[in-house]
């Protein structure tokens, strides 16, 4: 966990530093500067579409009586991506881009939705079978409580 903060907190700012620095020594400062801000204006404008539309899903999947599962993964999604096309930086920039734009908001969907069912059913004999009975660790326990009518406690 430690390595994937360090790599997130110091890492990722580090090499979009390098990245402007270079663009920068390509292009110019201004332009440079200005790619920058045209990036955010882009991104603030994208979140605002996606974020309505996504929205509108959701309250159609709630109308319908339906749980809005991939709604609700799909707004946080959008989310990630405004964060991500707000932040200054390229890289930062093509990731919240891929989460913000629909195709390939639903390949980045489906593959955490992969992940997230087998993580969710690794402790589980089949995910399939309706019956899941749970794998048994040395640390399980099975007990049973008994309720005790007495105010006082044995000492």
């Amino acid at each position: 966990m430690l390595p994937l903060v360090f790599l997130l907190f110091i890492g990722v700012p580090l090499v979009e530093l390098y990245v402007i620095i270079q663009v920068g020594q390509a292009i110019g400062a201004l332009p440079t500067i200005g790619l920058l801000v045209l990036d955010s204006l882009l991104g603030a404008a994208l979140l605002r579409r996606q974020s309505r539309v996504v929205w509108q899903r959701f309250r159609t999947a709630l109308a319908s009586g339906r749980p809005p599962a991939r709604e609700t993964v799909d707004g946080a999604l959008v989310i990630m991506g405004g964060a991500l096309m707000l932040a200054p930086g390229f890289i930062t920039d093509a990731f919240g881009a891929v989460l913000l734009l629909p195709p390939t908001r639903a390949f980045a969907r489906r593959q955490l939705m992969r992940r997230a069912r087998s993580r969710l059913f690794a402790g589980f004999a089949s995910p399939g079978a309706a019956s899941r009975a749970r794998t048994r660790h040395d640390y399980d326990v099975d007990a049973t409580a008994h309720e005790i009518d007495s105010p006082t406690l044995p000492q």
